[in-house]
């Protein structure tokens, strides 16, 4: 099964407008709506971080079909891992089989002004995979000791439990998440604009490989990419959208050791438009749009999340409702 669905960008716009645009994806026909868990913002003008939690509860008592998540929220630093399993049984108890549990490795910007000594990339993946653990056996057993290398937990119990399991999908960029995610996940999540190769060459092979390696197959997984587009039948304000989310234009070495939104934003802005595009699918036929966008579909992912940059988030769900979800369902 194929889905589309709307990444709800909690960077951008303060809650209760966020919720409005979450409760109109599903009226325009969305499968599903995804919200990242921001402790601080990609830039300190303008921006926003409502927190997910409590943001997902109102969204699920605004909606009736939508599949709800995050993609992604971080269960190893701001967060103990058996209160993210506690919210999210919560949560599927209140939303039964729409929650979704997206987790990643994160992103030092909301962690450090917390106080948290950044670690590396190996103990970031080490907490990773010891939270799954935690959080699967919160899920599914009763007074749970876990004597872990970060966590311990000790005769903790979930008392409620949802009757349909929580999914639980990992988001990665890089080989080893993503075998992890093919040997112990429900879904695989990551996003797109980096290339063709490091999605057919490297991620895709590397779910398959982790799913082998616990005798399963792509098949038994979701395998979900964050597509980011910028569509409006004016060419120049598509591509003049994409100038607010410039971050995620700059390279690992520009952004690296930046945990200051008001630094973050000075370094993005510096960049000109052509680079901000590069990260997105930019167009103004609804045709060749949709066709871009498919690409991700032959490549093998089954769930498309769409991420709009522009402020007008209305604008962006008519238009994609009306002209491009037809043309890829027609696929």
């Amino acid at each position: 099964m194929v889905r589309f669905g709307y990444k709800a960008s909690a960077e951008q716009f303060a809650p209760a407008e966020l919720l409005r645009y979450g409760v109109a994806a599903e009226e325009r026909g969305f499968d599903s709506v995804f919200v990242s868990d921001h402790l601080q913002p990609w830039r300190h003008d303008g921006g926003h971080a409502p927190a997910a939690l409590p943001w997902l509860g109102a969204l699920a008592a605004r909606t009736e079909r939508v599949a709800i998540g995050t993609s992604v929220l971080t269960p190893t630093f701001r967060y103990h891992p058996a209160v993210v399993a506690q919210a999210f049984a919560t949560l599927g108890c209140l939303a039964p089989g729409r929650v979704i549990l997206g987790v990643g490795s994160g992103e030092s910007l909301n962690e450090v002004p917390l106080g948290t000594t950044w670690p590396d990339g190996k103990e970031r993946f080490a907490r990773l995979k010891e939270a799954v653990t935690l959080i699967r056996r919160l899920w599914t057993e009763d007074r749970v000791t876990f004597e872990g290398t970060y966590y311990r937990t000790e005769l903790a119990t979930i008392y409620d439990k949802p009757e349909q399991p929580v999914p639980l999908y990992i988001g990665a960029s890089g080989p080893a998440a993503t075998r992890l995610a093919g040997r112990v996940a429900d879904g695989f999540i990551t996003t797109s604009g980096k290339g063709h190769e490091l999605y057919t060459d490297t991620l895709l092979p590397a779910v398959a490989e982790g799913a082998g390696k616990a005798g399963r197959s792509t098949d038994d997984l979701d395998l979900m990419i964050e597509v980011k587009v910028s569509f409006d039948p004016d060419l120049e304000k598509a591509r003049a959208d994409t100038h607010y989310w410039g971050a995620l234009a700059l390279t690992p070495e520009e952004k690296t050791g930046v945990e200051d939104p008001v630094e973050m934003q000075r370094r993005a802005d510096a960049l000109p438009i052509d680079r901000t595009v590069s990260r997105w699918i930019v167009s103004a036929d609804p045709d060749e749009h949709a066709a871009r966008v498919a690409e991700y579909l032959d490549m093998g992912f089954r769930h498309l999340v769409f991420h709009a940059p522009g402020p007008d988030q209305d604008r962006f769900l008519a238009l994609y409702g009306d002209e491009i979800l037809p043309r890829l369902r027609a696929r």
